[in-house]
């Protein structure tokens, strides 16, 4: 895979801010939604998505920096090793890590510390305690965060779980998995799994809280004529009613059409707004008729806005 931030088109210092407004102007363009069928824009959509779940994950994003894995995440050859060495104190084993010494850190000194309780006790039980949490990052659509789905998630120790995503869920909540952590100590209960989500932006929809929004083009005939169009929704395109004289910035609601929130059978609605498009090349007759309507129909659209 080539440079995530030549995919992107950003330099190496952007902000996350614009790293996102990059995938999201490229997305917007790539969806397979709107190139159906064209197997090599859909090749360039996954790679560009690849590209932002990089950059966008900050610990993997200096990890790249740094050149530690490659552009698709994996380990670059040596890199562990070279990481190792450089974090390792004078007369100290790099194989113990950064701050750990001859000791083996605060994992070893835990072991020390509970071994030698079991051997003081005496009494075959050793000391109980619950085992620490296990946390990970998981990547979810839009469509999936607002629709709910399932998902199979790998462990530290290699175990595979199906896990449910609940409808609703947003940006950098917290899905808790008990007992999926580190095993307990002695009768300890295990600890538990904590799956951090992290939304993919759609191109075409965004959300607040329930309430799914889209912008939608109408032509100029739709917007002075009114007209039945199709219109995308979580759950597919829909027809709606365009009123006569719509204008830019006109918002419609579609009632029930946004996301319902965990185990609530209510759900939000979708909020429409039109944006008037016209034709690339307007043509001489549009113009003439243009200029000859505004003749006689002159109106102030800015008012008091163009005063300053």
């Amino acid at each position: 895979m080539a440079d995530p931030y030549q995919i992107l088109g950003v330099d190496r210092t952007a902000s996350q801010a614009a790293i996102k407004k990059a995938y999201r102007k490229l997305a917007k363009n790539l969806h397979p939604d709107l190139n159906p069928g064209d197997k090599q824009v859909a090749d360039r959509f996954k790679e560009v998505s690849a590209a932002y779940n990089l950059l966008s994950d900050g610990a993997k994003r200096r990890r790249f920096d740094r050149g530690e894995i490659d552009g698709q995440g994996n380990e670059r050859m040596g890199a562990q090793f070279r990481y190792r060495h450089a974090h390792a104190g004078a007369g100290q084993d790099p194989r113990f890590g950064p701050g750990r010494g001859g000791f083996g850190g605060a994992e070893d000194l835990f072991s020390q510390i509970f071994s030698g309780l079991r051997r003081n006790r005496g009494d075959g039980h050793g000391a109980d305690a619950k085992g620490a949490d296990r946390s990970y990052t998981v990547d979810i659509s839009f469509l999936d965060a607002a629709r709910g789905a399932k998902r199979r998630l790998t462990l530290a120790d290699g175990r595979t779980l199906d896990v449910n995503i609940p409808s609703g869920i947003d940006e950098g909540q917290t899905i808790r998995l008990r007992a999926q952590g580190e095993p307990g100590l002695g009768r300890g209960p295990a600890g538990d799994a904590l799956l951090k989500v992290r939304v993919v932006p759609h191109p075409v929809f965004s959300r607040k809280h329930d309430a799914v929004h889209v912008e939608v083009p109408i032509t100029l005939p739709e917007a002075v004529l009114g007209a039945k169009i199709e219109v995308p929704t979580i759950d597919g395109p829909v027809s709606m009613s365009v009123p006569k004289g719509a204008n830019s910035g006109t918002v419609l609601r579609l009632k029930g059409r946004g996301i319902a929130l965990g185990t609530s059978k209510k759900r939000g609605d979708q909020f429409v707004q039109l944006v008037v498009k016209l034709p690339d090349t307007p043509g001489a007759e549009l113009e003439k008729f243009a200029k000859d309507w505004g003749r006689k129909h002159a109106y102030d659209v800015r008012g008091d806005s163009s005063k300053t």
